[in-house]
């Protein structure tokens, strides 16, 4: 899907997950970024987002995701999970997928936005606020919490 930008501090915190045993600890002189990779992969396991062979690499405030996806659904979900962390600006999304399907599009949110709203403006009508909200599961908890800056999932409706 290639490089995808995030507004850089918003978003979720990214949990204070201790690392694995085999990696080793980082030099003295070495600059640590602010998320690391474990803790993508904790996030990306508590949202249940798999992906088979997956390895992160965090370049300062670059994430580099590969691996293999069931769906095209899945991958775009992994995508916004690790973008709409603190701290990260960019996903270099190099992931591939099952069966290629439509990508979907991608919106930042905008203050005063309300799923409602960004519904009426994709699909012309406010009453599809729920695809979205269905879209986004499991990042979001609720329809009522979006944020400005966070970005979503507009997926294609089928004919």
């Amino acid at each position: 899907m290639g490089l995808f930008s995030f507004i850089k501090n918003l978003g979720r915190k990214a949990p204070a997950v201790a690392p694995p045993a085999d990696v080793p600890a980082p030099a003295p002189t070495a600059k640590v970024p602010a998320v690391n990779p474990w803790q993508l992969k904790y996030i990306l396991s508590e949202l249940d987002l798999e992906v088979e062979n997956l390895d992160l690499k965090v370049d300062d405030d670059t994430v580099i995701v590969t691996g293999h996806c069931a769906s095209q659904e899945i991958r775009e979900k992994v995508v916004l999970a690790l973008g709409n962390v603190d701290g990260i600006c960019c996903v270099d999304d190099q992931m591939t997928v099952a069966t290629e399907e439509d990508q979907s599009e991608f919106y930042e949110v905008q203050k005063g936005d309300t799923l409602s709203k960004i519904s009426k403006q994709f699909y012309g009508t406010a009453n599809k606020y729920n695809t979205i909200f269905e879209a986004n599961k499991p990042m979001l908890k609720s329809a009522d919490l979006i944020y400005p800056g966070q970005v979503l999932r507009i997926p294609k409706l089928q004919s």
